[in-house]
């Protein structure tokens, strides 16, 4: 289908979706479009999970992408902008509103569009990579699967812009994206994606606007998910987790004056793992490239064979590694099962790029920390 035919397509749906409005008001907008079953199956997702009170949408978008998605996801790929188009004015909806929508119910259907194997290995590989979705199950990873759609970007084109609500999450299948946020009239490019990063999680895990703009550097090949899916198979815990890693970086000295954006994307990309009573985590005087927190159990940091501090749930240790290649300065052992979180520097940078900027940012810290460690720190210069 033809750019110009889907937009025709999008503003007649925009119209019926209007001229019927009032008729809607008490409806809830994701479950009127799903008549014919075409594109749908039961996923058998457990119905006993919480509410999930962050969680907002737009009505009417929301409408006009089912009817898309019914009669056109499996014969052509969605132009982003058709399914992006925002008015100029915008009513805030609550999560109270949609209150429906936010649960999850017994019986959600979920959408399901045609891919071959070798597609949805790659989106697989991608979404195990992310923090919200590398903890799902196997039948909850192919539900997610097959609710991504296929979309196409043009070079120069915005799929996201900064401060706009948000319906849909993407996986780049094939090109480069550049991220970045506008602060005193000026472009503060943040990072640039490729093929499997994942992008614009933020507005549908939280009840928020878009948080930086995500501009095609390239012509770009994408999959998107919408928030109705996300919402009913990724747990309420998710956001539970999130919380509570993002409050700890926060208190990281080296890292606390990340910008909220950045601490975000941090937080997902933390990977799990977990170490038996007596593992050493950490070698004093190894060269490491791994920051630790500890979720669970208790560990022991050690000097030349010397207790010289005790780890507990919340702790983190060996940020340093993030910033320098420095040498570990104690063993960390566990002194019981311990449950970590950790994110290695190639990880950080892939995210948040070249570290010296937050280095720089946050210098007289990071300066803090190498001074209590004994380090010198003259070295540092801001220029």
């Amino acid at each position: 289908m033809e750019d110009s035919d889907m937009q025709t397509q999008f503003q007649e749906y925009s119209k019926k979706i209007k001229s019927n409005s009032k008729n809607h008001n008490n409806a809830d907008p994701l479950l009127n479009k799903r008549e014919d079953g075409d594109d749908t199956i039961n996923n058998g997702v457990s119905s006993n999970a919480n509410k999930v009170d962050e969680y907002s949408s737009d009505g009417d978008e929301t409408d006009c992408l089912s009817d898309i998605n019914k009669k056109d996801m499996d014969s052509s790929p969605i132009d982003i902008e058709s399914i992006e188009m925002r008015q100029s004015k915008r009513m805030s909806v609550s999560a109270e509103a949609y209150g429906e929508w936010n649960k999850k119910k017994e019986n959600f259907i979920a959408k399901v569009h045609k891919k071959d194997d070798k597609e949805k290995k790659k989106i697989r590989e991608a979404l195990n990579e992310s923090f919200l979705f590398n903890h799902l199950n196997h039948l909850e990873m192919e539900t997610i699967i097959n609710a991504f759609f296929d979309a196409h970007v043009k070079e120069g084109d915005h799929i996201i812009n900064e401060g706009d609500e948000g319906d849909l999450l993407y996986v780049i299948d094939e090109g480069e994206i550049e991220i970045y946020k506008t602060k005193n009239n000026k472009k503060e490019v943040l990072t640039t994606l490729k093929s499997k990063d994942v992008f614009g999680e933020l507005a549908l895990l939280y009840n928020s606007k878009r948080a930086a703009t995500a501009k095609a550097l390239t012509k770009c090949h994408l999959w998107a998910l919408d928030r109705e899916s996300f919402t009913y198979i990724i747990k309420d815990n998710i956001a539970k987790k999130r919380k509570m890693y993002e409050d700890i970086l926060k208190q990281v000295t080296v890292l606390k004056d990340m910008d909220p954006y950045e601490r975000s994307k941090v937080a997902d990309c933390l990977k799990s793992k977990t170490f038996n009573t007596g593992d050493i985590i950490i070698y004093e005087g190894e060269h490491g490239d791994t920051f630790y927190i500890l979720i669970d159990g208790k560990a022991t940091a050690l000097k030349s064979g010397q207790v010289i501090k005790t780890y507990t749930k919340g702790d983190y240790f060996g940020e340093l590694a993030l910033l320098r290649n420095q040498p570990r300065a104690a063993t960390i052992k566990a002194e019981s099962t311990c449950q970590v979180v950790y994110l290695e520097r190639k990880g950080f940078k892939r995210l948040l790029g070249p570290i010296e900027k937050i280095l720089i940012r946050n210098v007289e810290n990071y300066k803090q920390v190498l001074k209590e460690l004994g380090i010198d720190s003259s070295c540092i210069e801001v220029n």
